[in-house]
């Protein structure tokens, strides 16, 4: 099969998003498919060394200088999808790119899904601060984008639940966004390794230590663990490791300081990709108060790691960590102290058969074969559809022309009346004009 992947956001731009699409893309080749990713332009892209990454010129977006939205390139991109041939064309993003794939998609005559990454009530501050887009109009501009696609892939329950309440009656699939084990599970990180960087972080050897590991926004709700620290250092020695970086990070630091915290409190910045198997498994737990996550790959890394998760509660997650031995869920910012120690009270090594089963659930192969089991679904509903409406297209004429107006079916007939007398005209015309040449070539031969 081949699969076109059309997103605004793909690496070197980090995300969530460009850390599933890429994930999709390696699963899907491994299963012997065809992927092509059609995504923005990116001046630290390494271009020559891309494969199957066709890159169309854009522009930074409205007050999001890092992520783009396609500039031109329209024939271009259907040129090149017409030349791979694709199969199915999978949208990654409500925008640009997405628009184009479902022009593409049209002019080939091939199925589109499409993938909610976001939950975008959550983020229409970042829009021209909230006053061009307001959280209820987001519904109506996802409905509006679903329009010409065939199906939707829902990252969680809790994106399942948004899609339904937006009256969207598309075909539906839920499929958590898998991970790659291997990445993270790193049997070759010892133990060694793993107290030395907790002593370059400043841990002592009987603190517990929290890791956030994030872009560093509000939305993400670092400073309700921040604001929960004091009550869980009443009983614990902890120390929370915030990684990442992003526009809060100034004001958390400054909230770290206004509560004299700031020896309990590391910030980091970002950190290479490839390192953060090695925090994950220095942590004793991962913890997010965000509410804005629609899937988070993040509890996933950490869980493949072997390090328990401490997160705000949501149908995502009760599904996620549906045993304590994976971590604990809190019920809103003020439960989020009382979870913590409740927690750390009851540490202890983790069980492997548990874990073990747990890994495969949320594997990246895991994920791509229930994508791929989508995608043929789709294409047959697809191809039976396209051929029912073939058969249907003589009577759906007929129908049409049935139910016209009567003044309108008078003008069709006045036309076909119109195009009869020119249709005369033009044959007499004709012989006309073969008579006089047949005239002009008798005196030639006199």
């Amino acid at each position: 099969m081949r699969v076109g992947l059309f997103t605004d956001s793909y690496f070197p731009q980090i995300s969530g998003v460009a850390t599933s699409i890429r994930t999709l893309a390696i699963e899907l080749e491994k299963l012997g498919h065809e992927v092509f990713i059609f995504t923005t332009t990116d001046p630290n892209a390494d271009v020559d060394h891309e494969r199957n990454i066709i890159r169309l010129q854009s522009i930074p977006f409205v007050s999001l200088a890092e992520r783009k939205i396609v500039l031109k390139g329209v024939f271009a991109a259907y040129l090149i999808a017409k030349e791979y041939d694709l199969d199915i064309i999978h949208t990654q993003t409500e925008f640009g790119m997405g628009i184009l794939g479902k022009m593409v998609a049209a002019q080939l005559r091939i199925p589109v899904i499409h993938t909610l990454h976001t939950k975008y009530e959550d983020y229409v501050y970042y829009i021209a601060k909230g006053r061009l887009i307001r959280p209820s109009m987001v519904k109506y501009v996802i409905r509006n984008f679903l329009r010409g696609t065939e199906a939707i892939i829902c990252p969680s329950e809790m994106v399942l639940e948004t899609v339904n309440s937006y009256g969207v009656t598309l075909p539906k699939r839920v499929i958590p966004t898998g991970i790659e084990i291997d990445r993270f599970k790193r049997d070759d990180i010892k133990p060694e390794e793993s107290a030395k960087l907790r002593a370059e972080l400043g841990l002592q050897e009987n603190e517990i230590m929290l890791l956030s590991l994030s872009r560093i926004a509000a939305e993400k709700n670092i400073q309700a663990v921040i604001h929960a620290l004091p009550d869980i250092l009443e009983e614990f020695l902890v120390k929370l490791v915030i990684v990442g970086h992003g526009p809060y990070a100034e004001t958390l630091k400054d909230l770290v300081d206004s509560l004299e915290l700031s020896d309990k409190v590391i910030f980091t910045g970002s950190v290479e990709n490839e390192q953060t198997a090695y925090y994950y498994k220095a942590a004793d737990f991962f913890i997010s108060a965000s509410t804005s996550e629609t899937q988070g790959l993040t509890y996933l890394e950490a869980m493949a790691a072997g390090t328990r998760v401490l997160a705000a509660k949501n149908p995502y997650l009760s599904e996620l960590i549906n045993d304590d031995e994976f971590g604990r869920l809190f019920i809103g910012d003020d439960d989020l102290a009382e979870v913590t120690k409740s927690a750390i009270r009851d540490l202890h090594p983790i069980d492997k058969d548990k874990f073990e089963k747990k890994l495969y659930e949320i594997s990246a192969e895991n994920f791509a074969k229930k994508v791929y089991l989508f995608y043929i679904d789709t294409i047959i509903e697809y191809n039976n559809l396209k051929s029912i409406e073939a058969e249907r297209f003589p009577m759906k004429m007929e129908d049409t022309i049935r139910q016209m107006p009567v003044t309108v079916k008078r003008s069709l007939k006045r036309e076909q009346i119109r195009a009869k007398y020119f249709a005369r005209k033009a044959s007499k015309l004709a012989k006309n004009l073969q008579s006089y040449v047949k005239i002009d070539k008798d005196k030639e031969q006199d």
